[in-house]
């Protein structure tokens, strides 16, 4: 059986327990994702930046390396076991990261702003720090985005119906 770490807190309580080598890699992931999205500082600023998103400047190419490294930490969270709706909730951030970015410039802007490996590292930790409270915000987060999926696209085809119904007035 493998060694563990167990975090306990200041009365004894056990916080937490770890199979060695997650913290390395839970390390790794942090640093990784530091690098891609805040490595560089914007001078004169607080602002920082990462190589992602000078990659993304290159088109198309760019946002789908961009994408690789970040599906790198989506495909290290699965092999330390968190479960669908933490990797579900971890794949929008870089879904939305991926499609905004193809947008030239201002995809590049939000794409240094939104920061998703960073975010998706968070989310990592808080599952290994708080998993029931993670998982539960995680479900809630899916429910909540397919509702508004299913409500975009019940406007979206009310909208269509609208448009065609005034068309067909027009003859």
């Amino acid at each position: 059986m493998g060694s563990r770490i167990i975090n306990v807190d200041e009365n004894g309580n056990v916080r937490s327990v770890e199979e060695a080598g997650v913290r390395e890699t839970r390390q790794r992931l942090a640093s990784l994702a530091w690098l891609l999205d805040s490595s560089i500082p914007i001078p004169g600023t607080r602002f920082t930046v990462g190589i992602d998103a000078l990659i993304g400047l290159f088109p198309l190419i760019g946002d789908l390396i961009g994408v690789l490294f970040s599906s790198y930490i989506l495909s290290e969270a699965s092999r330390l076991g968190a479960p669908r709706s933490v990797l579900m909730r971890m794949s929008f951030n870089i879904g939305i990261e991926g499609v905004v970015g193809i947008v030239p410039f201002a995809g590049d802007l939000f794409d240094a702003a939104f920061k998703a490996n960073q975010r998706n590292v968070k989310i990592l930790n808080d599952w290994f720090d708080r998993p029931e409270k993670t998982e539960r915000a995680s479900r809630a987060f899916g429910v909540g985005l397919v509702i508004a999926v299913v409500l975009v696209l019940v406007l979206l085809g009310f909208g269509a119906f609208l448009v065609l119904r005034w068309l067909f007035s027009l003859f």
